[in-house]
């Protein structure tokens, strides 16, 4: 019997026409992942993430899941790095793609709500001018100017004289 393609053939099975095997099906999402994912984004983002995460299961439960479960379950919660250094790792790659202003806006309120100090923010984002040129880093600077007067942080910012 020759399958439709309203038939599904078995997961693990080849793919017709290839040697490849189909990929298995998924598999229910683990509550620790997502528990897990939701301490770590609470910590990175506090009430304003764990809020996003609620707003969007509304609509797109799914995808929510996916949310904080990968980036927040999964890698954040890995060691090797803090919090620190992974939101500063997120807003030079946000600032770095130079399309995803909401998500760097996001990002730029949760280094410092983990503790980066402005000035690394600031930094961050001046260093992106090298990397991925001046449209991204003044369109990052212009993030975080918004940002920055909405905690009240004055601007320039000066960095610790060298010692």
């Amino acid at each position: 019997m020759h399958s439709t393609r309203h038939d599904a053939p078995n997961p693990g099975t080849a793919v017709p026409g290839s040697d490849r095997p189909r990929a298995a099906a998924p598999t229910p999402a683990s509550p620790d992942r997502h528990e897990r994912g939701m301490r770590v984004l609470a910590a990175v983002d506090g009430p304003a993430g764990l809020d996003v995460a609620q707003r969007l299961a509304q609509s797109f439960p799914d995808f929510s899941r996916y949310l904080v479960e990968f980036p927040f379950g999964d890698i954040y919660s890995r060691p090797g790095l803090g919090l620190r250094e992974r939101e500063l790792a997120t807003v030079a790659a946000l600032c770095a793609l130079g399309h995803c202003q909401p998500q760097l806006r996001v990002h730029v309120h949760a280094a410092l709500h983990v503790g980066c100090a402005p000035v690394e923010v600031v930094e961050v984002v001046m260093q992106m001018a090298v990397y991925a040129g001046f449209p991204a880093a003044l369109n990052g600077l212009a993030v975080v100017r918004e940002v920055f007067a909405e905690a009240g942080i004055a601007l320039p910012v000066q960095a610790p004289a060298a010692g």
